[in-house]
């Protein structure tokens, strides 16, 4: 037997700032989809994902939550780890940016660059968005915002060093053209040429020292490395790629990686940054980079205050692991954004699997109890009709591969499943139970039931990378191995078992498991609407302690720590009338107040545009903090808080007096 051929494939890896949802966890179902359907043909694959740790948000985030950063990704990537493991997502490893194999080589990764002349020490002054650790120059903004998320950014100045991208994108350039599968789908690789190749390209800051949560520069400890190098190169430190050359066994046989599986909106770091990055160490390339689109709510973007966001283990307490596999997999187009929600789910569970699939093996395996108790045997009774089942049988194993090869994953399991139905369709056209009541035609009712089963084994066999669990039922209950590749294509190997006689009857199941039992979408709502309400209660909380973290006040707790009166004397509050409101430019959340405090006017920036327009605040009697430290939000100074109730919907309502107050009076 030949030596298997190597395969790589990634997965990005998961920013470790919180739990991930649903949309998250498609990328890495996705990648173990390929991964298993690989290890099918016969590859010999190596599945690497995990979590990427460091950066300014990790570091808020961990300060709100009153712990350290370490102890804050800790938690994290165990929760990622989790939800990948309870999906059955099958990696090799599970590489994480704090391990320190990984930190050791991104320092060296550095200085080599820094000592080969690409990178270079400076400075920078612009615009730099926290969520998506990324600068921007004011003519990059969009109506002031991050072009890549439109959320606020913040103005930087800081020393930095820089990585000349330039220098290299002629050669990447050259590149995408003499390697058209490189950037895929198609339309990915036009805007990431058209938009940031051929407009030319600016060098990129790669070190910050306004944060410490990160990898140090080992020559210039001040610096921390910036995301981007540290992130991307885990694809190669995680196979023992080593600067020096000493490369481990791992990296001289898997790469270069087959595919970078990753979301569309990070796809100009993998298909820009990270190639050249690779060229500047005489790396070679990936092989592909495919950009998957998203996974939407139905009813808008996923937000916990909302209670709308889906994770995978609550998924998977309605519906099982392999249905929220299918449903992910089989729902997602291959360039367009998919769609989820529980009435999708429900539609599809039950049209799907507890139809299309359930149904058919529970009828073939009772079939075959009730009519030859159990046994399975080819009898050779044929007629037409079986020509086109087994045609349509045996011929999904090249359209599911002709599917795959171009990471159609959805289209690959809809064959599969017209496999399945073509094999219900089949048994509406044979009518077992019509010819049970002919004694004559005992050979033809086998040889039927055997064309079902066999049907049955193929079909599950292609079915186990998207849907494990099930496939092993299914092949259990009717006591088959999974079929190997080579057989797939070849009608009536059942019972398939290695030296067997191929003409020896096979045996199902007396005793089936259901796979699949319908569901009620009227059933499900009061436990889905108990989730809502748990998760707006958890953001309210969450809400809450990050507010009091950023003033200096949080424990980490959902209720805060205790105080003392003197504690609570160190606030000063005080009674104030708005005497004029208006909007903060370009910004959708912030209003802008003059408040009168007894004698003196005070200038408040509040984020409450949503739920009050400028009229409405003109006139309120209100509570503000007025000892707060003066702050610039959105460039305008803010002298004071006003303070304001939140419900679990996340609507604001200001704090007034329950009757008329003289302003600057003082609360206590």
């Amino acid at each position: 037997m030949s030596e298997k051929k190597p395969y790589y494939i990634t997965t990005a890896i998961a920013y470790t700032s919180g739990k991930p949802h649903i949309g998250n966890t498609y990328e890495a179902v996705l990648a173990d989809s390929i991964a298993r359907y690989k290890r099918l043909e016969g590859y010999d694959v190596r599945f690497q994902t995990g979590t990427d740790e460091h950066g300014q948000k990790i570091e808020e985030k961990a300060k709100a939550a009153g712990i350290t950063p370490k102890q804050y990704v800790d938690k994290t990537a165990g929760e990622v780890k989790r939800i990948w493991d309870l999906m059955n997502t099958s990696y090799d490893r599970f590489i994480r940016t704090t391990d320190e194999d990984h930190e050791k080589q991104v320092q060296k990764i550095f200085h080599k660059l820094y000592d080969k002349g690409d990178i270079y020490k400076g400075s920078y002054e612009g615009w730099y968005c926290v969520p998506d650790e990324s600068f921007w120059t004011e003519s990059q903004l969009v109506d002031g915002k991050c072009p890549d998320c439109g959320r606020p950014v913040v103005k930087a100045k800081e020393e930095a060093y820089f990585f000349k991208m330039s220098k290299y994108a002629d050669r990447l350039m050259k590149h995408i053209e003499e390697h058209p599968e490189f950037i895929q789908p198609e339309s990915r690789k036009n805007e990431m040429v058209n938009n940031f190749l051929k407009p030319g390209l600016q060098d990129l800051c790669v070190s910050r020292t306004s944060f410490k949560w990160g990898i140090p520069v080992d020559f210039d400890d001040k610096h921390v490395i910036y995301v981007w190098i540290d992130a991307l190169s885990n694809y190669i430190t995680g196979l023992g790629y080593d600067v020096d050359g000493d490369h481990g066994d791992l990296y001289k046989k898997y790469w270069p990686a087959d595919l970078h599986l990753i979301g569309k909106d990070i796809l100009r770091f993998h298909t820009i940054y990270w190639p050249i990055m690779l060229m500047a160490l005489d790396v070679p390339l990936p092989k592909q980079v495919f950009g998957h689109p998203w996974l939407l709510q139905g009813d808008g973007k996923m937000s916990k205050s909302k209670g709308n966001v889906l994770y995978a283990d609550d998924l998977v307490d309605f519906f099982g692991v392999d249905a929220v596999r299918f449903f992910v997999l089989h729902e997602m187009p291959f360039e367009n954004d998919g769609v989820i929600t529980w009435e999708l789910l429900v539609e599809r569970f039950n049209s799907e699997l507890a139809n299309t699939l359930g149904n058919l093996v529970k009828r073939t395996i009772a079939m075959s109890n009730k009519y030859f108790g159990g046994a399975v045997c080819d009898k050779g009774a044929a007629e037409p009709v079986d020509d086109d089942l087994k045609s349509v049988v045996t011929g999904t194993v090249a359209k599911v591969h002709d599917k795959m090869d171009k990471l159609r994953v959805a289209d690959a399991m809809t064959e599969i499943f017209n496999l399945f139905k073509r094999c219900n369709k089949y048994i509406d056209e044979t009518e077992p139970w019509v010819l049970a009541k002919d004694e004559a035609k005992s050979d033809r009712l086998a040889t039927v039931l055997y064309n079902l089963v066999e049907g049955i084994v193929i079909g599950s066999s292609l079915l186990e990378p998207y849907m494990p669990e099930t496939a092993a039922k299914i092949l259990k209950q009717v006591g088959s191995p999974v079929r190997t590749y080579e057989s797939l294509s070849t009608f009536g190997v059942y019972p398939c078992a290695e030296g067997t006689d191929k003409s020896a009857c096979g045996k199902v199941t007396e005793d089936p498991e259901p796979l699949f039992e319908r569901l009620d979408i009227k059933d499900l709502m009061p436990r889905i609407e108990e989730l809502r309400a748990k998760q707006a209660a958890e953001a309210a909380a969450e809400a809450g302690a990050a507010e009091g973290a950023a003033n200096g006040g949080a424990d980490g707790e959902d209720t805060k720590a205790q105080i003392t009166i003197d504690d609570f004397d160190k606030v000063e509050l005080k009674v104030g009338k708005i005497i004029k409101c208006e909007e903060v430019p370009k910004s959708k959340k912030l209003l802008c107040s003059q408040v009168q405090i007894g004698s003196e006017v005070r200038q408040i920036v509040s984020g409450i545009k949503p739920h009050y327009t400028p009229d409405m605040m003109v006139g309120k009697t209100v509570v503000v903090v007025t000892n707060l430290k003066p702050a610039k939000l959105a460039g305008v100074m803010s002298e004071g808080m006003l303070l304001c109730a939140e419900d679990a919907d996340g609507s604001l309502s200001l704090l007034t007096t329950d009757k008329e107050v003289t302003d600057g009076s003082s609360i206590s």
